[in-house]
Formats: C-alpha cells, structure tokens, sequence
C-alpha cells in the first residue's frame, strides 16, 4: 500500500520539536482554539470556506491568502496525512526526526499546537547534509507542512539505513544531461533570482511574515508554482513554468488556477493574472493566448558554459 511523506515544521524554528518528539506527537495551531472533531469535510476546500473567517477573526492582521494558505496546512495535519504515512520533521539543529503517523486527529486544549496527531519516531534522526539537493529544496520550503512525496525512494533509503547517492541518471530519453539538469531546477533558480527578471520588477513572490509562501501554493486543483503580488497591491499573478515547450493546454490550466485565486484569495479592490514561463511555444498556445489576454507569456533560455582558467 503507498504511502504519503511530509515534512512538518514543529513550531517557528522548531520551538517545539524536542517535546515533540519526547512525547511523540506533531501538530499545528494557527490560533483556531476550538476542537475540530466532526468538522471533517470531503475536501479541504470546503473547509477553507467554513474556517477562512475565524481565522481571519482571529488573525485581523493577515490576508486572505495567508489565511486560505494556513487553513489548507490544517486541514492537511488533521485529515490529509493518513495513518501510516511519514512525516520529517526539522529539529532546529540541522537533522530531521522520521517518523510513521500512528493517530487519527485529536485535540488537546489549552496547549500549544492543540491540533495534533500521535507519531511513531524512528530511533535514530539523520543530517540535512546527507540530502540531496532536491530533497534539500523541498524540505527547506516556507509553511508549516509541505507535500515532499516525490523523493520517497530517497526518503525510504534513509529510512533503511543507505544515504542515497548524491546524482541519478538513469533516464535515456535525456539527450542533453547539461539542459536537462538546469531545466529541472527552473523554478529553485527563479524564486532565487527573481528580483532581477522582467516580472520580479512589477511583482513580489507573496510572502508572510517576510518569508516566501507563493512557491507552491496549494489550491484544489493542485499547487501554483508561484503566486506573486503586484508591488502596489493590486494584481494577483498567477506563474506556470513549464520544462521545454507549453502546449495550449496549459491555459486551461493557467485559467484554472487563476479562477480559484479569484474565488478564493483576491481581496475586492484586486484584480489577478497568469503568466506561462517555458523554453518555447507553438501555434496553437499562441492561437490560445489570444483568446485570453490576462495571460501572458514568456521564454526562458539555459546557458551552460565552461571557461579555461588560463589565469
């Protein structure tokens, strides 16, 4: 049977991951201060929408975004992490508890991350520095749960006790390893460097509290891969990357995500766009692109060069 894998973050700068993990649990709070046993909802769309304004009630300083990002994180904690699946959790000083979630939902009163789900940790905790990069990137994303269910072989091999090689090439489709390795990190190289593009001069990746929460940004048709805001408050950006060339059926996609930052996220006074970041198009996106001019679109190029050290 498959199992998810989460990282979760036991408090700002793993406050609490020492008494976590003595009394092995994990959990969130996010000021909602009441029990949510019977609040389970068939998606946690559905219970944005009932929670969104307590929260907001709760927490008057924040956005809307902000809020449908933390009621997302919950409902995950309490209900999207099944019994069985792994979650990792930072200890503040550099290497990761492991451990299998063996509880369904609680709620304890009164406590620090009252929303909590009872866990089994494995003896023996393991050092960021034998991630991978990927594995590096993921876990070191912004919020409080973060899906990284896409490096369970690695995960699990640090579960059986073998660190996981430091590079893997085993796909011979791949002509050009060289392109094929900076294409695979586009989006980690454009959240990095994203001051210094066209967008980042008319638009900031949302932020909370000062750090990045627009990577990733989950909604019920899945994560947008950046959620920006104009510098002057007013537009919402949706941003798709795509590796090599975007077909016309990312527009769907793009008009999809953007349909829910509008129903859900955007303040009255806010309008919202979408943007396509790929290597090339065709003629058919750009047939599609004229139908939809809230959506612009936009090439990349990867360069790869070596130079002599002559001196």
């Amino acid at each position: 049977m498959s199992r998810s894998y989460y990282r979760i973050m036991l408090g700002a700068k793993s406050a609490y991951a020492k008494q976590c993990h003595e009394e092995k649990w994990f959990g969130g709070g996010w000021r909602i201060a009441q029990s949510l046993e019977g609040e389970r909802t068939d998606n946690w769309r559905e219970f944005n929408a009932k929670f969104l304004p307590i929260y907001l009630q709760a927490n008057p300083e924040k956005s809307r975004v902000a809020a449908g990002l933390a009621c997302g994180m919950l409902y995950t904690i309490c209900w999207g992490i099944a019994q069985g699946d792994i979650v990792l959790c930072p200890d503040g000083e550099g290497s990761y508890w492991i451990g299998r979630v063996a509880s369904d939902y609680y709620y304890v009163a009164g406590k620090d991350l009252p929303h909590r789900r009872r866990v089994e940790w494995l003896p023996e905790k393991f050092s960021r520095a034998a991630m991978t990069e990927a594995l590096k990137r993921s876990t070191g994303s912004i919020g409080t749960v973060s899906n990284i269910t896409p490096h369970a072989e690695e995960i699990e091999r640090f579960i059986g006790g073998s660190a996981p090689p430091a590079v893997v090439a085993n796909d011979p489709t791949i002509e050009d390893a060289a392109t094929f390795a900076l294409e695979k990190h586009l989006e980690h190289f454009l959240v990095q460097n994203w001051a210094g593009t066209e967008l980042g001069r008319g638009y900031n990746i949302f932020t909370e509290e000062g750090e990045i929460v627009g990577q990733q940004f989950p909604t019920d048709t899945g994560p947008i891969d950046i959620l920006a805001l104009s510098k002057d408050g007013k537009t919402l950006l949706v941003v798709e990357l795509k590796r090599g060339r975007a077909s016309d059926v990312v527009v769907g996609q793009v008009q999809r995500y953007m349909g829910y930052v509008i129903e859900e996220l955007a303040e009255q006074h806010q309008t919202v766009r979408g943007c396509i970041i790929a290597l090339e198009d065709d003629l058919k996106l750009k047939r599609a692109l004229k139908a939809a001019p809230n959506i612009d679109f936009y090439r990349y190029q990867v360069n790869f060069k070596l130079f002599r050290g002559d001196g």
